[in-house]
């Protein structure tokens, strides 16, 4: 969730693990256990060995190839992360950071159904213990729940020691994607976008009925992440940021007052379609940039540098791809 992170554009913070967390400088968040902590946090996290596709996922870290293109374009202090799930269940998570890459599992942390769709709201923790809050829909009951994860370093080994998942809100059916701009949850459904304001209260979330802002055109979305909010008063915006079946890489612009008030420009008008997970990340000493981490259907990663996030121009826009993730397991935005 990217308010978490203020000027950081909420990179690492946001994927509910300790590497993850050590991307991004202090900040406070509105939930009362998901403030922020030091980036002092261990980045190093003795691996776990789980078998994904063949693969030893935990732990493997190595630089990015092939990485020539891609690392010339991209600042060494771009970082991006994202979270996949496993078959089983199992959940993945894979960053792109300071031009090596790096997939990780913990001993138990295993959901038990793979989400349709899925988006981190915050996470917090220190060298010894984190704690993340996600949303994830179910598959096939419609249902939209509350994860709460809880890890800690035993014996030198990050494992998951508490986990929950928790009904929220019916009404998820075939929902593709979740993005978050705290307070409101955007949604993709079928053809529509939709959103819901989110309240937390008594140590509670709750949500709204949903809002449809558009009926028609959001099935061509492929993906679509918060990015930033700008403006003020009945001017403010959230930003949002995803890729189209007809290989835009497009920015949309929701109004908060009137969020059926929307405007788009495209950033890039080819080259996009083939991704099904986007994400952006932080730059620590080019804060005006950001990176875009994309993962297509079939494993490939690529990585693009934008070097002014907020001038609705992709021209500058530069990158490519970095090689396999070695899996196709189902990766999300973030």
């Amino acid at each position: 969730m990217r308010q978490m992170c203020g000027d950081c554009a909420g990179a690492a913070v946001r994927f509910g693990g300790p590497d993850f967390l050590s991307e991004c400088p202090p900040a406070t968040h509105h939930l009362e256990d998901l403030s922020l902590m030091p980036k002092t946090i261990a980045a190093a996290a003795t691996a776990l060995t789980v078998l994904a596709t063949g693969l030893a996922v935990a732990g493997v870290v190595g630089p990015a190839r092939p990485a020539k293109a891609a690392l010339s374009d991209v600042p060494a202090d771009c970082s991006a992360f994202t979270a996949a799930y496993r078959s089983d269940g199992q959940r993945l998570s894979y960053g792109y950071s300071g031009g090596e890459t790096s997939t990780k599992a913990y001993t138990d942390d295993v959901l038990g159904w793979v989400p349709s769709a899925h988006q981190q709201l915050g996470a917090a923790g220190d060298d010894t213990i984190f704690r993340s809050t996600e949303y994830a829909v179910h598959p096939t009951d419609g249902w939209l729940y509350l994860v709460r994860r809880q890890g800690e370093l035993v014996d030198g080994e990050w494992r998951v020691t508490a986990k929950s998942a928790t009904r929220l809100k019916s009404g998820f059916a075939d929902t593709r994607i979740l993005a978050t701009a705290s307070p409101y949850l955007y949604r993709v459904a079928g053809t529509s976008l939709y959103r819901y304001t989110e309240t937390y209260v008594d140590g509670e979330f709750t949500l709204s009925a949903p809002v449809k802002l558009a009926s028609t055109g959001w099935n061509t979305v492929n993906t679509l992440v918060y990015e930033r909010s700008g403006g003020t008063g009945n001017a403010a915006v959230d930003v949002l940021i995803g890729t189209k079946t007809n290989g835009q890489l497009k920015e949309w612009r929701v109004n908060r007052a009137t969020p059926k008030t929307i405007t788009s420009k495209v950033l890039r008008s080819v080259g996009w379609a083939p991704f099904t997970s986007l994400s952006t990340g932080y730059c620590a000493e080019h804060p005006n940039g950001r990176p875009l981490l994309g993962i297509k259907a079939n494993g490939s990663v690529s990585v693009h540098f934008d070097a002014n996030k907020t001038d609705s121009d992709g021209t500058d826009i530069k990158g490519g791809p970095i090689g396999s993730l070695g899996w196709t397991e189902k990766a999300y935005g973030q």
